[in-house]
């Protein structure tokens, strides 16, 4: 679908783990300059932290702040760190999501990731950080762990494998059991990687397309719908937000019409609807 880009920031490195708030604002990161920002409805932005590397993903939480991934896995709130999740040895936890109860999932990354073959070793796993604040290894074999989301009745996870050119997709019981592991659409991503990723009302997969320069439409099963041209070829991440929760924010790590904006953030309708994230409870 051709649409209307309004280019609403630029000027970063590796624009990531873009979320949405009920106040129409968004979070997103840097994870190549190491910082978290916040931009209010009204266009301003502010650095929420500085000198945090390698976010991938955030999520708000309930008692304040927000818990974002890197190095470990942590609740920041003004100024105060409290460790959730973190592994010796392992490189870095990348995209995060919460789910209805307020539960945390994260990817880890345990490969090069400047190295995207199609078995990267060793792989990472996926973790749910519990609302007690125990840890539980869902499962592993990811090889480069990106975009999470839930749909929208939370009966299925998905979870971005850039390796693979694709996603794994769980079912999801009413305990949180996980079972079904699939592989979906790989199909679309033969050239470059499927990066970040969001769910819209409808239950359709909107994933950001490395290399393919697009935000690209799926359907639950991973079948194409549609695609939206991005002028970037680092498309990172995507988010459904706004007022009315119809705007969507995509991300990047270049701009093609104008190399010298480097990182960006596009707004644009593509007449979808989004749902705010579950704030987290762990």
């Amino acid at each position: 679908m051709e649409l209307e880009l309004e280019l609403i920031a630029s000027g970063y490195g590796l624009v990531e783990g873009p979320r949405t708030d009920v106040d129409g604002g968004l979070w997103f990161t840097d994870a190549r300059r190491d910082g978290v920002y916040y931009r209010d409805p009204d266009g301003s932005i502010s650095t929420i932290i500085s000198g945090r590397s390698s976010v991938g993903g955030l999520v708000l939480h309930a008692d304040g702040g927000f818990v974002m991934s890197g190095p470990n896995v942590v609740h920041w709130c003004e100024g105060a760190v409290r460790v959730l999740l973190e592994r010796e040895g392992l490189g870095m936890f990348n995209d995060l999501h919460t789910d209805a109860a307020g539960r945390v999932y994260v990817g880890a990354i345990r490969a090069d990731i400047s190295d995207l073959r199609a078995d990267p070793e060793p792989p990472g796993e996926m973790y749910r950080i519990e609302l007690d604040g125990t840890v539980t290894e869902l499962y592993g074999q990811v090889g480069i762990s990106n975009g999470i989301g839930f749909s929208p009745d939370g009966r299925l996870l998905y979870h971005v494998d850039s390796s693979s050119r694709g996603l794994w997709v769980h079912d999801v019981d009413a305990d949180g059991n996980l079972s079904g592991r699939r592989h979906i659409g790989r199909a679309n991503f033969e050239r470059g990687i499927p990066d970040g990723m969001c769910v819209d009302v409808d239950g359709n997969l909107w994933v950001a397309h490395v290399s393919g320069r697009r935000v690209v439409k799926l359907d639950k099963n991973g079948e194409f719908l549609d695609e939206i041209p991005i002028p970037a070829r680092w498309v990172t991440s995507c988010a459904i937000g706004g007022e009315d929760w119809t705007d969507l924010y995509v991300v990047s790590a270049d701009n093609t019409d104008d190399e010298s904006l480097d990182g960006c953030i596009w707004r644009c309708r593509p007449g979808v609807a989004g749902h705010p994230t579950p704030l987290a409870r762990v």
